[in-house]
């Protein structure tokens, strides 16, 4: 069901202050990667684009820090100056109003498919935001409008851009909803695929808070021993996150009693 997103910075940044943020992103401290960035944000659309980012995916992974996200936004939303900026804060606001829907806080569906659509209308066809933009399409097609075919074609579009901008992590987030999408039409084998490939590229760029979420999803389509193995670890990595992402609690097995 959950999709985070992926703003920037990234992986493969070379600000050191871009590293910074992208070390404490990918270990779930989003207020502290935000507060680099605040320096910058008040006469820096970009930074402010980027500060909103990383506190809406706080919301999706910790299903708090609403006020924060939206005061944010609205800021970066004040600062925007041109089409691109706009369009790229519009995205910003719908995935803020999707997160809220799915996770049950309030139904902002209306809201989400507005924003998105209005971040279609003004991002232009070769912005970089497009990518994004057409994952977070296919969550809504997915998860709001239950039309998978639609989610399918979005999700594909999304990878192909992402593949193109080398932006690995994005890839992996495609690439588990697709598989996702695989094993609800019984395609065991193609979700395995997509899952272990997901799960590889976070790996590979470090993205530690995405690491539980991958490995549950690979443990639903491996037999035994290895789902349980793979269970196991997505538990230790989500106590060592301090239970984040919120929403994966139910899914990853309880830790072993202590020794007496």
């Amino acid at each position: 069901m959950f999709g985070g997103g992926a703003p920037p910075p990234g992986p493969g940044r070379t600000s050191p202050v871009d590293g910074a943020v992208w070390r404490l992103r990918s270990r779930g401290c989003w207020e502290d990667a935000a507060a680099l960035l605040e320096p910058y944000a008040a006469t820096d659309t970009a930074a402010s684009l980027r500060r909103a980012a990383l506190l809406v995916e706080q919301c999706m992974y910790t299903g708090d820090g609403w006020d924060a996200a939206e005061s944010a936004l609205r800021a970066a939303e004040a600062l925007a100056q041109d089409d691109e900026e706009r369009g790229a804060a519009a995205c910003e606001r719908g995935q803020l109003a999707y997160t809220a829907t799915v996770l049950g806080v309030r139904d902002r569906s209306d809201e989400a498919r507005a924003a998105l659509g209005r971040a279609a209308a003004l991002l232009p066809p070769a912005a970089r935001g497009r990518a994004m933009l057409d994952y977070r399409r296919g969550l809504l097609a997915e998860h709001l409008s239950d039309t998978p075919q639609s989610a399918i074609a979005a999700y594909r579009r999304a990878h192909a851009a992402a593949t193109a901008l080398d932006d690995v992590l994005l890839c992996s987030f495609t690439l588990r909803h697709l598989a996702g999408l695989a094993l609800r039409e019984g395609e065991v084998a193609d979700a395995r695929r997509g899952f272990t490939e997901s799960l590889r590229l976070r790996e590979e760029v470090g993205f530690l808070v995405g690491m539980a979420p991958a490995l549950t999803s690979l443990a639903d389509v491996e037999p035994e021993p290895e789902a349980t193995r793979l269970r196991e670890e997505a538990g230790r990595l989500f106590r060592l996150l301090g239970g984040v992402p919120t929403w994966l609690a139910d899914q990853v097995p309880a830790p072993p009693p202590a020794a007496a």
